[in-house]
């Protein structure tokens, strides 16, 4: 049936307008976001086919352009589509930290780097540089690939402090695998780089690994 031959109650757009948008399903969500469906499928078929077929919400808007462009009824133009409205949510979440405001709990913390490293199917090594009042001077993306694998220079992290004229550091990376856990390998990074701008006198405050829905701090686990 196509979306306008629904009762008014069951079209997701005007579920959304009379009862709020989390009432409505990821379906529902995506369909809205779709429009319109292919030759022959709904649109609300469409949208969940399209979360099967890539696990979950989270799935499709994370995946990759040759990923989601393999998809039929899919291509450039939507890949565009949801890379816009992915930056655009990452630039609300980050606005209160990015006009200034400091850093005033491990919360804010999280949620900024949420925000940045969440979505990412691969990994990401980033620095919060932060000036005496912890507030963010920039927010860096500094390595990727596996922390075990691709090199993370600690040279080159106390150059970027310095450039970046920091007081501080908060040290971040993500695991796609969606398990926050850190390895041993991680705790061993962020003791070599606290040494290391330690004798710039760069302190270095926390190193959080994020996963899905979950952000571990190695400062509350005592692993600095």
């Amino acid at each position: 049936m196509p979306n306008s031959d629904w009762p008014t109650d069951e079209r997701p757009r005007e579920r959304l307008l009379n009862h709020g948008a989390p009432t409505l399903s990821d379906s529902e969500l995506l369909a809205i976001f779709l429009r319109t469906g292919t030759a022959g499928v709904p649109v609300m078929a469409m949208a969940r086919a399209l979360i099967d077929e890539f696990g979950s919400l989270r799935g499709l808007m994370t995946a990759s352009r040759r990923q989601f462009c393999h998809v039929k009824g899919l291509g450039s133009a939507k890949y565009a589509q949801v890379q816009a409205a992915m930056e655009m949510a990452r630039r609300v979440m980050d606005e209160p930290l990015r006009q200034g405001n400091p850093l005033r709990s491990p919360e804010d913390t999280r949620r900024f780097l949420t925000s940045r490293l969440g979505t990412y199917p691969h990994e990401v090594f980033a620095g919060l540089f932060l000036d005496n009042r912890h507030r963010i001077i920039h927010y860096r993306e500094l390595f990727r690939g596996t922390i075990d694998g691709a090199a993370v220079y600690p040279r080159e992290v106390v150059r970027q402090a310095l450039e970046d004229n920091a007081a501080a550091v908060i040290f971040a990376h993500n695991h796609p695998s969606g398990v926050a856990e850190p390895s041993q390998a991680d705790i061993s990074l962020t003791r070599r780089l606290k040494e290391a701008l330690g004798l710039v006198d760069i302190r270095v405050l926390d190193h959080m690994v994020v996963g899905h829905g979950e952000v571990i701090s190695l400062a509350e686990r005592g692993l600095m």
